[in-house]
């Protein structure tokens, strides 16, 4: 799960705007627009690859208890996907 204010907290840290977002998720900048905007949720292959790109790029979202709870900053790209599984392990 990837939240507006994950997205645009991930955002942020990698300097990205909308529009690098959206081109780096292969998703339509209207997608991006609209979900850090709260007007709607992105189909959940969208969603995922929102995730996918923020990740990819070296910021793992993390969660406490199931919710989301921040952004962190990952040293090494190439393993933030075995994070975000382990983290998505630990949500009930």
């Amino acid at each position: 799960m990837l939240t507006a204010e994950q997205s645009r907290a991930a955002r942020g840290w990698l300097d990205w705007s909308q529009e690098e977002l959206a081109k780096r998720a292969h998703v339509s900048l209207s997608t991006v627009r609209d979900f850090e905007k709260g007007r709607r949720s992105p189909i959940p292959n969208n969603l995922e690859a929102l995730r996918r790109a923020i990740n990819a790029a070296g910021v793992q979202l993390v969660y406490r208890q199931g919710r989301p709870a921040e952004v962190a900053i990952i040293d090494d790209p190439a393993g933030a996907e075995e994070i975000s599984a382990a983290s998505r392990a630990n949500a009930p």
